[in-house]
């Protein structure tokens, strides 16, 4: 990926990360090929025809400008012909980055520019089961190194956020001898986040593990996670093994079945153990004492606190339920 000028690049996908490294990098190259460059980064939706015009046709310090156009969904209608019009002959001094955040709304704009030619440069939403590999890749790019497992780790400590991801690697290596990041680097940095996290009270919770799960859960309230944060990780939890019950027969391979189910591979293990504790029935109405939870946390009960406790509570007793009546029976 390398930007000149006379070139108009589109930047198109969800990872917000990601296209701001594509947006950084192109702006880094345009500016070494000219330093005396003009730099203007506007939303589209703030641009009129005359804004526009003014911000791709340099100034009287520089010829040359480079504009970063974001939201470009937001774009008004009446400047999609301009913008074409700089795709299919663009101008000698300018480098025109524009950057879609994904989605339908725009879809029009954007077959145009694809049709103009223009290079396209994508951000994609990094699914769960790729969280490892980013981290793998991530540690890669910035001269260091660090194992699969210790990956999978980094992960399960950190969550799912490719920013607080990228952030957790950074750190690593910024702290860490050699440029290696070894699994005690992460218990020693994370294993204290990932004790407070809505994520480790449902495992308590699936697991059917009354005085743990209580005990997580309060922790985490003293330490400021958010109500809604941990309805929502049980909920997520929940669903998982119902997806897991639904899906574990169909014989398929271990990455596809994660696919499936939407986890990581080295989350199907946990899965596999909090099945055997589990039957479809009795995740689907966990599922509905997790629904009403998250409205209470929300502002439909004045306690969030007793609203988490019997959630807890009422997904434990569901598990009992499950394991009475094996066979799925009321």
């Amino acid at each position: 990926m390398t930007a000149s000028f006379a070139t108009v690049t589109l930047i198109q996908g969800p990872e917000g990360l990601l296209a701001e490294r594509a947006v950084r990098q192109l702006v880094d190259e345009a500016v070494r090929q000219r330093p005396d460059a003009t730099i203007s980064r506007v939303p589209a939706s703030g641009l009129d025809r005359g804004t526009l015009a003014e911000i791709t046709a340099g100034s009287l310090f520089s010829a040359a400008s480079v504009v970063v156009v974001e939201q470009l969904a937001e774009l008004p209608a009446n400047l999609a012909d301009d913008v074409v019009a700089l795709a299919t002959a663009p101008e000698p001094d300018l480098a025109l980055i524009l950057v879609h955040e994904g989605g339908v709304k725009g879809k029009a704009l954007l077959d145009r520019l694809r049709k103009a030619k223009v290079e396209q440069v994508d951000a994609p939403m990094v699914k769960a089961w790729e969280l490892p590999q980013f981290v793998s890749a991530e540690v890669r790019r910035q001269g260091g190194r660090i194992d699969r497992p210790t990956a999978e780790a980094l992960v399960n400590a950190v969550g799912s956020d490719l920013r607080s991801v990228a952030g957790a690697v950074a750190q690593l290596l910024a702290d860490t001898e050699e440029q290696v990041i070894t699994r005690a680097d992460v218990g020693r940095y994370f294993a204290g986040r990932a004790e407070v996290s809505g994520f480790a009270v449902a495992d308590h919770c699936l697991d059917g593990d009354r005085e743990a799960a209580l005990g997580s859960l309060r922790w985490a309230l003293e330490t400021g996670v958010a109500p809604v944060l941990l309805t929502s990780a049980i909920a997520a939890a929940l669903r998982n093994l119902g997806k897991y019950l639904g899906a574990r027969e169909e014989r398929l391979r271990d990455a596809d079945l994660a696919r499936r189910v939407g986890v990581p591979p080295w989350k199907l293990k946990d899965l596999a153990r909090q099945a055997r504790g589990w039957n479809a029935p009795a995740v689907a109405a966990a599922i509905q004492f997790a629904a009403t939870a998250d409205a209470q946390v929300k502002g439909a009960s004045g306690d969030p606190g007793f609203a988490l406790d019997m959630l807890v509570l009422g997904v434990i007793e569901r598990r009992r339920d499950s394991r009475r009546s094996p066979a799925g029976c009321p």
